[in-house]
């Protein structure tokens, strides 16, 4: 029960000092996703939770209700890539406090202009800016980047599925710097029609791999 970031630490107190692979998905958990009360999506009512390790942390409520006004348009545009965060910052604001997924994502979606004529909903970035935040996914990412290599053996593969941009720039960004490493996919390898159709989670997945 612990975060892939530990795995320099825990592999070796596991009895893996050195492995032939790693593999590491970051794609959020179905089951967490489909259920309402980790507060992960907003098809369903939930509370605004989030974390992916529920025994401690501050949730997404938490920061909804208590970060300035500047400070929460701030994440959403980071993590979310949103370019109405100051908008949305300014809506969630004024109707603090807000507990559940629901109410979120409605004021979000009055506080967008013209949202609902996008792909996806309105609240969707703004989701995925604090899921982000909430577990510090980024910052975990490009700690376990660094230290797994050192558990690879000779001629061993490190493979990363990404989902977002800000993943894939992350794991790029560090498989070309380190010097220990060679990379084995000049463009991420995306998944095809075929399997888009069984598993339609899966569109926006992309694989890097390193040797």
């Amino acid at each position: 029960h612990a975060s892939y970031a530990q795995m320099g630490t825990l592999a070796p107190q596991l009895g893996f000092p050195a492995v032939d692979a790693i593999l590491l998905d970051l794609g959020l958990s179905s089951m967490q996703l489909d259920d309402p009360g980790r507060g992960f999506a907003f098809r369903t009512d939930g509370p605004l939770d989030m974390r992916f390790d529920t025994a401690g942390g501050k949730t997404a409520a938490d920061l909804i209700n208590t970060l300035p006004e500047p400070d929460l348009a701030n994440l959403i545009f980071r993590y979310g890539e949103e370019r109405h965060s100051r908008r949305i910052a300014r809506a969630v604001v004024s109707a603090r406090p807000i507990t559940m997924t629901r109410t979120l994502a409605e004021i979000i979606e009055r506080a967008v202009p013209g949202g609902r004529r996008e792909k996806i909903h309105p609240a969707t970035r703004t989701f995925q800016a604090l899921r982000i935040a909430v577990n510090t996914e980024l910052e975990n990412l490009a700690r376990i980047l660094d230290e797994a290599v050192l558990l690879l053996k000779p001629g061993a593969r490190f493979c990363v599925i990404s989902f977002h941009s800000l993943e894939d720039r992350i794991v790029k960004r560090k498989f070309r710097q380190n010097s220990d490493l060679e990379v084995l996919t000049a463009r991420p390898v995306m998944p095809q029609a075929e399997e888009i159709a069984e598993n339609p989670r899966s569109r926006s997945a992309r694989r890097s791999s390193a040797s």
